[in-house]
């Protein structure tokens, strides 16, 4: 039987580059923050690579962690950044749109396009999103950035943020509306 440690234990025994720490962390952690992942990769293989990456910032920027909030939360973020980190240095990987108040109110909808699917659904959805929609979607509709702060991580403008947001949520009504059925098969 594994012994558990609590978030302080964990975060000591990093800071002292013990191994075992360092192996129950990744144990604790990897299975949430890999579904973290993959909702920004666009397959097992990167969202891999992205773990490893993010893992080895964990460990290197433990000290950095002020225990002022929850230890995963932290970790999450450090995931999240990293994801997008990898996703900026793709040619292409998203392209500015400047202004983009003709379509402000083309996504105010009643109801979001995902509302009414189950989790593994809109993962095989997502995944046939291109990866700037993906992003997008994902800090917006999932992880609750406003356009402000999606704008900043990606370094893009707000209307960018906006314009990729109402692609993403067409592109899925397009697959949704093209055969729910098929899709998910």
């Amino acid at each position: 039987m594994q012994q558990q440690w609590s978030d302080h234990e964990l975060v000591e025994g990093i800071l002292r580059s013990s191994p075992t720490h360092q192996v129950a962390l990744y144990r604790q952690y990897n299975v949430p923050m890999f579904r973290i992942l993959l909702r920004y990769a666009r397959d097992r293989a990167e969202a891999e690579d992205m773990m490893q990456d993010a893992f080895v910032r964990v460990y290197r920027d433990m000290s950095q962690f002020r225990g002022e909030g929850a230890l995963g939360g932290w970790i999450r973020r450090i995931m999240i950044n990293t994801a997008l980190s990898h996703l900026r240095k793709q040619k292409d990987f998203l392209r500015d749109t400047g202004d983009f108040s003709p379509f402000e109110n083309l996504f105010r909808t009643d109801e979001d396009t995902a509302s009414n699917i189950d989790a593994e659904s809109l993962m095989k959805l997502l995944h046939k999103l291109p990866p700037g929609y993906r992003a997008v979607f994902n800090l917006y509709a999932i992880e609750g950035f406003s356009h402000e702060e999606i704008a900043e991580q990606l370094g893009v403008s707000i209307g960018t943020s906006k314009s990729q947001l109402y692609k993403a949520r067409e592109y899925l009504k397009k697959i949704l509306d093209k055969s729910y059925f098929d899709v998910i098969d």
